[in-house]
């Protein structure tokens, strides 16, 4: 019987069996094996990298240690939110629908500072008691979605019946501003007021006052934002001149309620509080915030120390906003304000309203409620320049400077596809070779002027006294192609784009 080879256990010693030795030929005398000159190289095994193992050991560990500790760190804070019943005793509510609806309101808590601080901010006056600032904050079912609506403050609203929470008196429904429905029913008469006018389930309530938000943004260092024209508000305190910031606590503040910048008033405040969101949402998921369990703990308590926010808004809830945000970049938040049908609409006792587009405002709605993205999706573009004068505004003469035939006929048509007003009738510069590209300019179009020379990266201005209102593009040898630029205000006032949250930033 021969001998047999066990299997042994892959941790045991293996010892290789010997192999039966073949039958010898009786024709042939049997050979002695000849020594081997060189001895076999056992078999090279492959080590793994230590900087991989050590990496892939260190990310477990954060990721592990981050879900248990935050999961701890939000329990234990959990005690300290203020909580409201903004749900109770609601019926004929909208139907629920894919995903996750949050209605996030400013308020007006001014009474929380002391006087001296108030008079710092320019917080003079008592407070309204309303609120401040609105959105819907919808959470796609995929989590992997944030779509942000703002509603203006003025906006014209019709409340349901209801008992006013100052007076007790009961009323019937009536017209008001949509800010003043807190101030007579608090947040559940807010809720319902919102519910109505869009049909949306509001599935959590979330107040924040002036504090909350100072708290928030200080413990994350500041939120950084860009400007292509100086912001001066005197009644807000807000005065930053032209390029890039970062705002801590009390300058941001300033930064969103500045309501005196320009003609625009609340809806150019509302695109600066979507742009300010969006470099809040950026600086928070890529500055490793919410993977570090210290930092992740300083956020949380200062949002959460200083908050309203329904029953139901509690541990599971926060950690799936967290895990939804760890997958959150810029291109994946989209914001929009409710398009406007009619400016100044003045209504008896209430005053000038913003009265919503119906059919777009219904459209606007319809795709919260089947969890569909606001805009179509379109492909990551270049980035593009923000400018103080929109493009369309801008009458430009091109004149080819080289020696290169068609040049200037070339670089019209890239100035008009960005939106330039170009003549179409590009003309040979009276002066050649020219070296480095010239925008030719009037003094007293000095704004324009910038906005072009932002669209011909190295381009050099030129002010030209008495030349009017076109600007002359003298194209030079160093024309390397035209830069896509857009006015900070991207569509008239009342009909707001859906732009994502890499549209918004400091591009």
């Amino acid at each position: 019987m021969g001998l047999r080879c066990s299997r042994l256990p892959r941790t045991a010693v293996v010892r290789r069996c010997p192999l039966p030795a073949p039958p010898r030929s009786p024709s042939r005398p049997e050979r002695r094996p000849q020594p081997s000159r060189r001895a076999p190289r056992p078999p090279v095994r492959r080590k793994r990298p230590r900087w991989a193992m050590r990496a892939v050991t260190t990310l477990s560990v954060v990721v592990l240690a981050s879900a248990g500790i935050g999961h701890a760190v939000i329990t234990s804070l959990e005690g300290d939110i203020t909580r409201v019943d903004a749900f109770r005793d609601m019926k004929n509510r909208p139907r629920a629908g894919h995903g996750m609806n949050v209605l996030m309101v400013g308020t007006d808590g001014r009474d929380k500072i002391s006087a001296a601080d108030r008079h710092r901010l320019r917080l003079g006056g008592t407070s309204c008691h309303c609120t401040d600032t609105m959105m819907i904050v919808h959470i796609s079912e995929d989590r992997e979605r944030a779509s942000v609506v703002s509603l203006p403050r003025d906006s014209y609203a019709e409340l349901p019946p209801h008992t006013d929470r100052t007076t007790g008196k009961r009323h019937g429904g009536h017209p008001i501003k949509l800010n003043a429905a807190y101030a007579e029913g608090g947040p559940q008469l807010t809720v319902r007021t919102v519910e109505h006018m869009t049909k949306v389930k509001i599935d959590h309530y979330l107040e924040v006052d002036f504090t909350s938000f100072m708290k928030t943004v200080d413990v994350l260092g500041g939120v950084k934002i860009c400007t292509a024209r100086p912001l001066k508000d005197r009644y807000s305190g807000l005065d930053l001149p032209a390029g890039t910031h970062t705002l801590k606590g009390p300058q941001a503040l300033q930064y969103v309620r500045a309501r005196h910048v320009d003609g625009a008033s609340d809806l150019s405040r509302m695109q600066r509080q979507q742009r300010f969101l969006a470099s809040l949402i950026d600086h928070a998921t890529s500055s490793g915030v919410l993977l570090n369990p210290m930092k992740f703990r300083d956020v949380t308590r200062a949002v959460l120390g200083s908050v309203r926010a329904d029953k139901g808004f509690g541990t599971d809830e926060l950690l799936d906003l967290g895990r939804a945000m760890r997958n959150f970049s810029p291109s994946s938040s989209e914001f929009t304000t409710v398009p406007i049908g009619r400016m100044g609409y003045a209504v008896k006792g209430v005053g000038s309203t913003l009265k919503w587009d119906p059919v777009k405002a219904d459209r606007l709605f319809r795709a919260l409620r089947d969890d569909r993205p606001l805009a179509a999706a379109r492909p990551r573009s270049a980035p593009v320049r923000v400018v103080d004068v929109a493009p369309q505004q801008i009458r430009v003469q091109v004149e080819n400077g080289t020696d290169t035939p068609g040049l200037g006929r070339r670089v019209d048509a890239a100035l008009a596809a960005t939106g330039f007003r170009t003549t179409r009738l590009p003309v040979n510069a009276a002066q050649r070779p020219v070296a480095r590209t010239v925008v030719a300019y009037d003094p007293r179009w000095d704004r324009s002027a910038k906005s072009l020379a932002a669209a011909l990266p190295g381009s050099e201005l030129r002010a030209v006294k008495g030349q009017g209102g076109t600007l002359r593009v003298i194209v030079g040898a160093d024309y390397k192609g035209v830069a896509k630029v857009r006015a900070e205000l991207p569509r008239p006032p009342g009909q707001p784009a859906v732009v994502r949250g890499d549209e918004v930033g400091c591009s």
